[in-house]
């Protein structure tokens, strides 16, 4: 099923997949071109990171980041799961994924199939299938309506039915809850 998208994305590729949440436009997070090609199709702001899934706390290495004992410990309570964490990031490297903000929003989701494509391609950007204002897709009819022939592919799992992920930062070891989504606030 993800033969195409895993070839696509190790070529710069952008494409709509089902995530453990929503349907996620996605692409490289280590390719500036897949990236210029999601922000540009999201018509995203300048002051919203995307999401970036990621299969493993290695993964985090790659975008210089380093968790100290507590961090770690937060995670790996919550991960895998449907909850998208926010650590800091002050890297130049990877200013266009940060844009200023000097943080990123990484989740290691709790699928499977998902999980053994990043393995194959590396930590990918997975933003919502909409644009802002809008609601996301549940479908890929609904994905296609947005996006069209404007990504190179298309991978459908039927409609989700999910919320999207809750958004956490830890500060001084401590959990706060940005967004609320898929897990509620009363379990973290």
């Amino acid at each position: 099923m993800y033969k195409i998208a895993i070839k696509k994305l190790l070529n710069n590729g952008v494409g709509i997949l089902p995530t453990d949440t929503l349907y996620g436009l996605v692409g490289s997070s280590l390719s500036k071109k897949a990236f210029d090609r999601i922000f540009k199709l999201k018509k995203r702001n300048f002051q919203s990171p995307f999401i970036i899934l990621i299969s493993s706390l290695d993964d985090l290495k790659l975008f210089e980041i380093k968790v100290d004992k507590d961090t770690e410990n937060i995670l790996h309570k919550y991960w895998p799961g449907k909850i998208s964490v926010i650590l800091p990031c002050d890297s130049e490297k990877f200013s266009h994924l940060h844009m200023g903000t000097k943080t990123l929003a990484f989740r290691m989701p709790d699928k499977k199939d998902l999980v053994d494509l990043l393995k194959k391609t590396g930590p990918i950007l997975a933003p919502s299938v909409n644009r802002p204002g809008e609601k996301p897709a549940l479908t890929i009819e609904e994905a296609r309506n947005y996006f069209g022939k404007n990504v190179d592919f298309y991978v459908d799992e039927g409609k989700l039915e999910s919320l999207s992920s809750t958004l956490i930062k830890i500060e001084n070891g401590k959990i706060v809850v940005l967004r609320e989504g898929a897990v509620d606030k009363k379990t973290i």
